[in-house]
């Protein structure tokens, strides 16, 4: 009796060894098959969300393909308290362990918003206000509030954000965005005006920035930008007039509608360098790093004058008889209303 006894005993042992060994099989078998989706799955993941309607929803998606088996595996590496929040992308192929360790790692879904060259302060705002996956709290009236959250000493935020791309992931704020590319221009700024040759008629490296937004509007044409950086620079040491369309058609702002007329030259603004015997007060756009480079490294040369050409270059002159042969050669019989620009 004693010996049957045994024999169950150990009959029944084997068993439970068996189910477990059959058990922890289809354990590891369960962690290491990647699942079957042949789309990625994009899991916006809220702050405070649970884990048990995370894990549900990717078990309904497909990215997990047995959620009793999974929230095991997340209890025994703690992974159900490390989650963090925000879109998290699982590509397809993706085993449970390699989703668990995307639900505790900090790879987000990000985008990009593109600061372009040239634009202004007013349709950066538009640009901004257009971007649908992140949080809006800016307004046109609130640019003293951005500037003193900036802590930035300027009292006009055109120009403060440099023209570039830009990563964000889903509910940012437009003033991260924002603070990150002014932080960017602050830094390149601040390289180039420490590293400056000398002679350069700035007083500060925010004068050349207000140079630096002139020379992005224009030319669209990295080449031409030093040279027409050498054009204003030699018209500032002769205490000449930049006499650029860009800054009167910025201080017309909302006035302007697409001509500049002979009026409009005579009509005193702070920015029209056709008045002013000066810079602008501010810049007049947002600039990338080449124009910057253009106002520290302006070309060597004689030309006081560019007039377009009408294929995206210029023509320079040094001489005013030059420089109105030019106007008349590639301009005069394009428009007779047709103004260059100085």
């Amino acid at each position: 009796m004693k010996k049957a006894l045994l024999i169950v005993v150990f009959v029944f042992t084997l068993i439970g060894l068996a189910v477990a060994a059959g058990g922890y099989f289809i354990y590891q078998q369960f962690l290491t098959t990647p699942n079957q989706n042949t789309q990625a799955y994009v899991l916006d993941i809220k702050p405070g969300m649970s884990f048990n309607k995370i894990t549900q929803t990717l078990v309904d998606e497909g990215v997990v393909s047995n959620v009793h088996l999974f929230k095991v595996y997340a209890r025994l590496e703690g992974i159900a308290t490390r989650v963090k929040a925000g879109e998290a992308a699982f590509e397809p192929g993706l085993t449970p362990t390699d989703v668990a360790s995307l639900l505790i790692s900090n790879q987000r879904v990000e985008y990009s918003v593109t600061i372009v060259e040239g634009m202004t302060f007013k349709e950066l705002l538009a640009k901004l206000k257009a971007v649908t996956n992140i949080n809006h709290t800016l307004t046109p009236e609130a640019q003293q509030s951005l500037l003193s959250e900036l802590k930035v000493s300027q009292s006009h935020p055109e120009g403060l954000f440099l023209a570039e791309t830009y990563r964000y992931r889903k509910g940012e704020n437009d003033v991260d965005i924002l603070r990150r590319a002014n932080r960017l221009l602050a830094s390149y700024l601040d390289e180039q005006w420490q590293g400056r040759q000398n002679g350069l008629p700035y007083k500060s490296a925010y004068e050349a920035l207000i140079m630096a937004s002139i020379i992005e509007k224009e030319t669209g044409r990295p080449d031409e930008r030093p040279e027409i950086a050498g054009v204003f620079v030699r018209r500032l040491e002769k205490k000449m007039r930049l006499q650029t369309d860009p800054t009167v058609i910025y201080g017309m702002g909302d006035s302007y509608k697409g001509n500049i007329r002979r009026k409009d030259l005579r009509t005193a603004t702070p920015y029209n360098t056709y008045v002013i015997p000066a810079l602008p007060p501010t810049p007049i756009a947002m600039v990338g790093r080449e124009a910057i480079n253009a106002a520290f490294n302006p070309k060597d040369g004689k030309a006081l004058y560019f007039v377009a050409k009408g294929d995206g270059s210029h023509y320079f002159s040094a001489t005013l008889a030059e420089h109105n042969k030019a106007v008349r050669e590639y301009q005069l019989k394009r428009s007779k209303n047709y103004r260059s620009s100085p």
